[in-house]
């Protein structure tokens, strides 16, 4: 079990405690496929967690492997104060929600809620009609509960998914791309009341997902895997606004971030078709040196169309805009480089244009050209803040 511990000079103020833990987490298919490698991370008591990354990065099985449904090759995984490796699925306190469900077709919604109950507990058939009846008011669907999967929508499918966890009551609520299989509209939907159950019953939650909206909106913390191996893990505005990597930089934010080849030279960022030249306060806040080769990031929304082409303006071609409602993407080519950038909807430059664009330097990222480390720590004074 792991501690926190909060001091205020000499008096512990307060400790937290870790419910779940991966301690050096490994994963190995036939001695030579790795599918996770290495993970450690401490996931304290009431925090949704999204855990994001590209396909076969690992993070279905990490989550199986949490479960009881993956062996675990080495290392430790611990819920609350005690070691699960080798403890049974029903008996590590987790419930989990699948992609597809996996509810059980011959059975009424009522009978699927409960049906884990009865095999993993000692409860009366009252106290688990109690606990079903509950979970489906919480859920919406108390007047489903004698319907059979067969007549629901996918979005009640769901419901009737998520309730089966919640009446069980367990130390973490495990969930594996739960809202795939929805339309987009009524998957925002879920996603909010996802957010109201989860705060309303303040259990652990850990949350395996492709989409990176869904991470972004419901996270406490998100872990991004790549290779089976923790690149980052931090809050929303930390891995957007601070990515530790290139590979964060660029999975993390639609459209993902324009890249640029460049070389620190006396505090000039200098490109194959471009300079810009750093504040002396910029570059003391890097971990770079003169010559160093480096690999400038850029989001969309930080790159400006500048009809007073400054000094540190970048001249580009515009190869097509894109109308996406509110906004437009403006494709376009700065020397051999693509690139893009977002701009409200009324600014619409013509496709074979040539126009000048900025980079506003508190929004610029740097990292090395040959680990791919971010050299970068961005300042707090130019992150968000909330009221």
């Amino acid at each position: 079990m792991t501690h926190i511990f909060i001091y205020d000079g000499l008096h512990v103020i307060y400790s937290l405690m870790s419910t779940v833990s991966f301690n050096d987490v490994r994963k190995e298919y036939d001695s030579s496929i790795v599918a996770v490698d290495g993970f450690s991370m401490d996931i304290e008591d009431g925090e949704f967690v999204s855990i994001v990354g590209p396909s076969g990065s690992g993070k279905s099985t990490l989550l199986r492997m949490l479960a009881g449904l993956e062996d675990v090759s080495d290392g430790e995984i611990s819920i609350k104060d005690r070691i699960v490796n080798d403890v049974p699925p029903q008996d590590r306190g987790i419930a989990m929600v699948f992609q597809n469900y996996a509810l059980y077709p011959h059975m009424t919604v009522r009978k699927n809620m409960s049906y884990g109950l009865k095999l993993t507990s000692d409860l009366s058939d009252d106290q688990i009609d109690r606990r079903v009846e509950e979970a489906a008011e919480m859920m919406g669907i108390e007047e489903l509960l004698d319907t059979r999967p067969g007549n629901l929508s996918g979005g009640q499918q769901q419901r009737v998914a998520t309730g089966r966890a919640i009446v069980r009551d367990p130390e973490a609520f495990l969930m594996d791309e739960p809202l795939s299989n929805l339309d987009a509209k009524l998957k925002i939907h879920m996603r909010t009341e996802l957010q109201r159950i989860q705060e309303e019953l303040n259990t652990t939650t850990i949350y395996v997902t492709h989409d990176q909206e869904e991470a972004m909106t419901m996270s406490d913390r998100i872990v991004v895997l790549a290779d089976g191996k923790l690149q980052q893990a931090g809050t929303p505005d930390e891995v957007y606004h601070r990515p530790a990597n290139r590979f964060v930089a660029d999975f993390i934010g639609s459209p993902s971030m324009n890249f640029f080849d460049v070389e620190l030279r006396d505090g000039v960022l200098v490109g194959a078709e471009f300079s810009y030249a750093l504040s002396e306060t910029f570059v003391d806040t890097l971990d770079a040196a003169n010559g160093d080769k480096l690999v400038l990031g850029v989001r969309p929304e930080h790159i400006a169309l500048d009809g007073g082409g400054g000094d540190d303006s970048v001249r580009a071609t515009v190869d097509v805009v894109e109308p996406v409602g509110s906004d437009n993407y403006v494709y376009l080519h700065i020397g051999e480089n693509e690139c893009i950038l977002r701009t409200p909807s009324g600014v619409r430059p013509d496709a074979g244009s040539t126009v000048d664009v900025s980079f506003d330097e508190s929004n610029l990222h740097l990292f090395d050209a040959e680990t791919d480390e971010s050299v970068y720590e961005r300042r707090t004074e130019y992150l968000p803040t909330s009221d």
